[in-house]
């Protein structure tokens, strides 16, 4: 099957074209006249992934491996290593990031994973109703998540209504309407504003977030797939980051 063909179906699941200026999702290796033998499915790439997959193939991920232009391709950082084993073994590369955020992934997470009451998801931010405690809901958050601790920013007792982004979405912070905002990697100066602007904050993580990137898209393309008789598997990356609590032994 060609590649254009694929291409032409996820376009037609999440339009590229929604994605942010600053994204690079779309076709970042190959050509749409590659002939395809088989899909493959995760957040991310690493070596260990690009060992296991077959010549010929095509990867379907939700973090581009290329955001900055390349000025040189000398095989010694994280995106080069990966592109001269792509290009080897003949492998494209899709990337499907912040258009699939706006037309799924925010409102799976909130709704299948976080099991959310969901309002609105029209725009890249998703909004529920909680109207619970906030411990209780923070709590019930960290739970789904499979989180080992709760990273939070506290400013009422309950929650009447909640905001998501999956991945990084402290960005957006001015266009939240919500008591509370559930997002990843929130720093230092993100809590200090949110406090300020009177908006719970549970960091809900970048990976832990967005790993459900891999089942949700199985499921959006795994019909189609078949009755062209490819294969589609979920090659799910590791999280790089370790997390011990405090008298824990670090491996």
């Amino acid at each position: 099957m060609k590649l254009k063909e694929i291409y032409s179906f996820l376009d037609s699941l999440s339009p590229f074209e929604l994605q942010e200026k600053w994204d690079n999702s779309g076709l970042l290796v190959g050509s749409l006249e590659d002939e395809i033998q088989k899909v493959y499915i995760s957040i991310d790439l690493d070596e260990e992934i690009l060992e296991t997959i077959e010549e010929n193939s095509l990867v379907i991920t939700h973090h581009p491996l290329i955001f900055s232009p390349l000025k040189k391709v000398n095989f010694d950082s994280y995106s080069t290593k990966l592109l001269k084993i792509l290009i080897q073994k003949n492998i494209a590369l899709v990337s499907m990031h912040t258009n699939i955020d706006v037309t799924h992934l925010n409102k799976y997470v909130a709704q299948e994973i976080l099991g959310l009451e969901v309002i609105d998801s029209e725009g890249y931010i998703c909004y529920a109703n909680v109207n619970n405690s906030f411990s209780n809901f923070a709590n019930n958050i960290s739970k789904r998540l499979g989180l080992e601790y709760i990273k939070y920013v506290k400013c009422s007792d309950f929650v009447k209504k909640v905001a998501l982004i999956t991945g990084a979405g402290m960005s957006l912070i001015d266009q939240v309407d919500a008591d509370c905002f559930l997002t990843g990697d929130i720093k230092y100066h993100d809590a200090m504003e949110a406090k300020a602007r009177g908006i719970s904050l549970i960091d809900i993580r970048h990976y832990e977030s967005e790993k459900h990137f891999s089942p949700l898209m199985m499921g959006l393309i795994e019909g189609y797939l078949k009755k062209n008789k490819l294969q589609a598997i979920i090659t799910a990356s590791k999280n790089p980051f370790k997390f011990c609590t405090q008298g824990e032994t670090v491996e």
